[in-house]
């Protein structure tokens, strides 16, 4: 097992990557790191007042929005998520709608692309949500 260089900065997971292995594209085969564990749970694209915008991207970009808003209330950033696990209602609107779900990524969490997971599963507790993710971080100690 490899791993990419050493990060100097001991605020950032350290990417690792078997040797030889495909390179992912907007995931990383696993992350390593030092600090303190936040964890979320189940967090859905639903606004401050329980509203949730219309369709699969709208969702996603509102449940980015809503950990990171976690994340900075533990004193951490997107730098700082080790793994995100994404439970989907429709595996096929997923697809189809990849570059924008990926563009939606990018502008709240930039191109940190920690360990993911990707789930279909038949509802989610929220009827109207048509996706939920857990998120797990690492703040540095120094944080």
């Amino acid at each position: 097992m490899s791993a990419t260089a050493p990060s100097d900065r001991s605020d950032v997971p350290e990417i690792l990557h078997p040797k030889n292995w495909p390179v992912p594209k907007g995931y990383s085969n696993g992350m390593m790191a030092e600090g303190r564990l936040l964890v979320t749970g189940g967090v859905v694209g639903w606004d401050e007042n329980g509203v949730f915008p219309e369709g699969l991207v709208a969702q996603v970009r509102q449940t980015l929005l809503n950990i990171r808003a976690i994340l900075e209330e533990g004193g951490a950033g997107p730098q700082h998520l080790m793994r995100l696990t994404w439970y989907v209602v429709d595996i096929d609107d997923y697809l189809t709608h990849l570059r924008d779900l990926g563009r939606a990524y990018r502008e709240v969490f930039g191109a940190h692309y920690p360990a993911m997971a990707l789930v279909q599963v038949v509802r989610l507790v929220e009827r109207e949500a048509r996706v939920e993710i857990e998120a797990t971080a690492v703040v540095p100690k120094s944080a």
